[in-house]
């Protein structure tokens, strides 16, 4: 039997082979000055495969292929990787450079540095890796400024997007991890009381719940392409990968290219209404909704990298955000401790 290597679209879920779950979340963008906990999800981005599209999408984007979203100037997105069924090592690519490393896009992946995130044990991304324990949250912005991560690390903006390519376990690891799944699973029945007290143990890749409660006919134009900056400084280790690389399939199991879409050209390419703007962050915080700390004891943070950590917030290009910041209150800040859908198609990028 054969692996199946498609990669799927599944409501507002992005499902990579070998069990990888992605959702892009809309949330909060933060102040660029200080360090602050995790914003909250407020949704998810819709998504829509550019083949469905074929006939108002730009050329460059069908010839990549891949899913696209809408997102508003300098709006802010974290990915969350909860439901990601099986480990996999999960590369990202802002503008095809490597959200935790720094490098080039490459395909292969590599520890020194360390180019990509270890699943299910990593449960989102906010940011490019500042090290220390810490992440530059992810905001959009338009090329040919040079405000994009890609522009600063490069000295070009030509791709934009968002890269995301996965690599399974070699099938001897893999055998080995579900049979400890297996053993784990039944240990924790057996130590279940008859009574009812206690609670089946998560599926893999689950989330507990504290955890889960972040989640929460034109013709083809020029569209204007958006990348990804950075914006404010925000508390979140990005693991160091456990495994050997040689525990790791040579070759990727899927790859997808993300196009950003600004709202209008959502409207004028799928006919749909892109979602409102998102909320203002003192008008959230004056509401007590929560803010979120997440920490793991048994983690190690991967190293900071010179490359990222000399990339310039947004607001050094665009200006001043002079929406008022108000700070969370402690309480409101929580620790943390389906049918497939039609093929996405890969191109060339």
């Amino acid at each position: 039997m054969t692996e199946d290597t498609t990669v799927r679209i599944e409501e507002n879920s992005l499902l990579l082979p070998g069990g990888v779950r992605i959702r892009f979340m809309r949330t909060l963008r933060l102040p660029e000055t200080g360090t602050h906990g995790l914003p909250p999800g407020l949704g998810e981005f819709p998504l829509r495969r550019v083949e469905d599209h074929a006939d108002t999408v730009p050329a460059e984007w069908r010839a990549r292929g891949g899913v696209m979203l809408p997102v508003h100037l300098r709006e802010a997105m974290w990915l969350s990787f909860a439901g990601s069924a099986e480990p996999a090592a999960l590369q990202v690519g802002v503008g095809k450079v490597c959200a935790i490393s720094g490098e080039p896009w490459s395909p292969r992946l590599s520890l020194s540095p360390q180019n990509h995130v270890a699943l299910p044990r990593q449960p989102w991304l906010d940011g490019i890796n500042s090290g220390k324990g810490k992440v530059r949250q992810f905001v959009a912005v338009p090329l040919g400024l040079g405000a994009t991560v890609e522009g600063q690390v490069t000295g070009e903006e030509v791709w934009g997007g968002i890269q995301l390519q996965s690599f399974p376990l070699r099938a001897p690891e893999l055998a080995r991890w579900r049979e400890q799944e297996r053993r784990r699973a039944e240990a924790a029945r057996s130590a279940a009381t008859p009574t009812g007290y206690g609670a089946p143990p998560p599926a893999p890749g689950a989330l507990p719940a504290p955890m889960a409660a972040r989640a929460a006919a034109p013709r083809p134009g020029n569209a204007p392409a958006m990348g990804l900056g950075v914006g404010g400084s925000m508390r979140q280790e990005i693991y160091r990968s456990d495994r050997p690389l040689g525990a790791w399939a040579d070759a990727p199991a899927g790859r997808v290219f993300v196009h950003l879409v600004t709202p209008p050209e959502w409207r004028r390419v799928t006919g749909e209404a892109p979602p409102p703007s998102p909320v203002d962050r003192a008008a959230y915080t004056r509401a007590g909704l929560p803010w979120f700390e997440y920490y793991d004891q048994d983690a190690v943070d991967v190293a900071p990298t010179g490359t990222l950590g000399a990339v310039q917030p947004v607001g050094e290009w665009l200006g001043d955000d002079h929406e008022p910041w108000q700070t969370p209150s402690p309480d409101q800040v929580v620790q943390l401790g389906d049918a497939p859908g039609k093929p996405v198609t890969d191109g060339d990028w």
